[in-house]
């Protein structure tokens, strides 16, 4: 078997309607509708796909959390241009930038969360 990309990940959230706010407003995702009132997050060519918490689809996680995510997404824009993006729409940088190894090797990442404490790291290719 050879893995070639990420397609999806799912995140249990408290508010379907918050998380899809935040995520439009301040990274520029695209919300859409799917199934039978499911939602999703895409981005690129891959997307979040939005659980309620206490409501969450079959099949799922062992133990769906909201605020047990963590991960890293890329930037197609400069570091210096998502700080500003983040500053302007009011979200704390918990971790300035920061020299990270990803997938390709180093990047430059800033770290922040969501309105559910998931971890959510931006980073940059060096």
């Amino acid at each position: 078997m050879k893995i070639s990309r990420l397609d999806h990940f799912v995140l249990t959230v408290a508010s379907i309607e918050r998380t899809v706010e935040f995520y439009q407003r301040v990274l520029g995702m695209r919300a859409e509708t799917f199934g039978e009132g499911r939602w999703a997050l895409h981005f690129g060519a891959q997307k979040i796909n939005l659980h309620p918490a206490g409501w969450e689809y079959e099949l799922k996680a062992a133990k769906p959390t909201p605020g047990s995510g963590d991960f890293c997404l890329i930037s197609a824009e400069p570091m210096e241009q998502v700080i500003g993006d983040l500053e302007a729409a009011g979200v704390e940088i918990e971790v300035p930038p920061s020299k990270r190894t990803g997938a390709l090797g180093p990047m430059i990442s800033v770290y922040f969360r969501d309105p559910d404490g998931n971890l959510v790291e931006i980073s940059e290719y060096a």
